[in-house]
């Protein structure tokens, strides 16, 4: 299930000083794109951002999860959840957020 559009708001909102974020609609989920790397997915009003070593200890001690897709709940363990209190704060999300892309960015 797709997000809402409110929430896709709320969270183009929280990113809008940092970058030009461009959503994409595909496969029951919204890709966010910057620079032309997909760093983030919404599903189901969660937002999820991609991760690797680099990144993962964080996500780890706020006790995220992984991104599960469809009925079956394929895990996609390349992005986990951010969590509420990074979400809610501008500054930290945008960090989070630049981790993620920076990721993407090095693995192409």
């Amino acid at each position: 299930m797709a997000a809402s559009t409110d929430y896709l708001d709320f969270i183009l909102d929280q990113l809008s000083s940092w970058k030009t974020i461009h959503p994409k609609r595909m496969f029951g989920v919204i890709g966010l794109y910057a620079d032309g790397y997909m760093f983030g997915i919404i599903s189901k009003e969660m937002v999820y951002f991609k991760v690797d070593e680099s990144n993962m200890a964080n996500y780890k001690a706020a006790e995220s999860q992984p991104l599960k897709l469809f009925k079956n709940n394929s895990v996609v363990a390349s992005f986990y959840e951010v969590p509420i209190a990074v979400l809610e704060d501008v500054d930290q999300f945008t960090v989070w957020a630049e981790a993620s892309l920076n990721i993407q960015k090095k693995n192409h």
